[in-house]
């Protein structure tokens, strides 16, 4: 069996159809987010909040569990290491974009003057 580049943006593309609309949103909310924050001077270094930090851990633990459900298996089938490196990404990424959503809300909501 040979693969090839094409072959597999051709999968990749199939696969990821059904999440194109939930991508895109998590996106806009993610962009919007960012802008609004960083024109009320907001910078990821000079704010903290552990509450993000904590929700953006347990989201991207719970995705360990709940991505393998997206494709009707299960978290006992992911027995290779690819298979887990790619659970793993998953879960990072995922924890990263609720990190990157959640950080600059908390800015928002407590404000400037409490960081």
């Amino acid at each position: 069996m040979t693969f090839s580049i094409s072959g597999i943006f051709a999968v990749l593309s199939y696969a990821i159809q059904p999440f194109v609309t939930l991508i895109l949103a998590v996106l806009a909310v993610l962009v919007i987010v960012q802008l609004v924050a960083r024109s009320r001077h907001y910078r990821a270094g000079s704010h903290s909040c552990t509450p993000a930090a904590i929700v953006a851990l347990l989201a991207g633990l719970a995705t360990v569990w709940l991505l393998p459900m997206l494709t009707s298996s299960r978290v006992a089938f992911v027995t290779t290491v690819v298979d887990w490196l790619a659970l793993i990404a998953a879960s990072l990424g995922v924890a990263l974009i609720v990190w990157l959503i959640l950080h600059p809300l908390s800015y928002l909501v407590r404000g400037a003057r409490q960081s």
